[in-house]
């Protein structure tokens, strides 16, 4: 029994050699057919290569198809990566026009405080708010500006629009403001055109209603509302706002200000006119000489 497969092995083992004989002559005959630099050579080499190449796409697709995928996995990977550099240039952008929008903002603030007119009696101190001093009943804020920069109690301060509140409060170096709408501000108010007096009370709201009126029917939405100078605690003159009605039909101010947003605030050196306490002398016709 173990005679055959002996056989068998030597004649598998020759076969073997005599076919990687063949092959080997092929490659070396197919190896020297493709150096011979001659050109019938080179006519058989295109024949060959016209009848066998085209025969052979569907063995080279795979291939084609798989180098094709390997190279939009490529193209894929660029595009990603372009793609989140082009996400973080976006957000550095972002980011400068935050910067540039509160550069406007801060620009144009100081823009409407150079345009803010003036008694030339009155000058002014500018300073920046340091801090929200208030709470959720009570709405003041610190400035920059203290006694060592002449500030008293009592004047009245404003921003790039209109008035915002009054000094209560001063140290050395910093100074408390109380807003409009802070329920200790009572200010009193000239309404144009009409000429009525009024008070701007604080409520602790963003629009200070408008009280002790004494003709309210002449009063209509959009009226303009300005600091009487009434006891000479304010100029005369500050724009404070307009007047809008509310849902219940009261009468309010909406405020020039921008309270939520003060940044920088003028405080406006105000020194009271003297009042008249005695009756003057009447002015009449200059006497005749006797001469004359």
């Amino acid at each position: 029994m173990a005679r055959p497969n002996r056989e068998d092995d030597r004649y598998a083992s020759a076969l073997g050699r005599f076919v990687l004989a063949i092959v080997i002559l092929f490659l070396l005959a197919f190896f020297l057919l493709w150096r011979i630099d001659s050109p019938r050579v080179e006519r058989v080499r295109m024949e060959i290569i016209d009848r066998v190449i085209p025969n052979f796409e569907w063995a080279t697709a795979p291939l084609t198809a798989m180098t094709e995928l390997a190279g939009s996995f490529q193209s894929y990977a660029r595009i990603y990566e372009q793609n989140q550099e082009l996400r973080r240039e976006l957000l550095k952008m972002k980011i400068w026009e935050e910067r540039a929008r509160q550069f406007e903002q801060e620009n144009a603030r100081l823009l409407d405080l150079n345009r803010v007119r003036l008694d030339p009696q009155n000058t002014f101190v500018t300073g920046v708010v340091l801090a929200d001093s208030g709470g959720p009943f009570r709405q003041t804020v610190l400035l920059n500006v203290g006694a060592r920069d002449g500030i008293q109690d009592g004047w009245a301060v404003l921003d790039g629009l209109g008035l915002v509140g009054r000094i209560s409060g001063v140290s050395e170096r910093t100074s408390r403001v109380i807003l409009l709408g802070d329920t200790a501000s009572q200010i009193a108010v000239t309404i144009a055109p009409s000429g009525q007096r009024a008070m701007i009370v604080g409520d602790n709201s963003v629009l200070p209603p408008v009280e002790f009126l004494e003709k309210p029917d002449l009063i209509r939405a959009g009226d303009r509302v300005f600091t009487s100078g009434d006891g000479g605690v304010f100029p005369q003159g500050l724009l404070v706002g307009q007047v809008v009605a509310s849902t219940t039909g009261r009468l309010r101010v909406n405020l020039a200000a921008d309270i939520q947003r003060l940044e920088f605030l003028r405080v406006v050196r105000h020194t009271p006119q003297p009042a008249v306490e005695s009756p003057g002398t009447l002015l009449g016709p200059r006497p005749l000489a006797r001469d004359e």
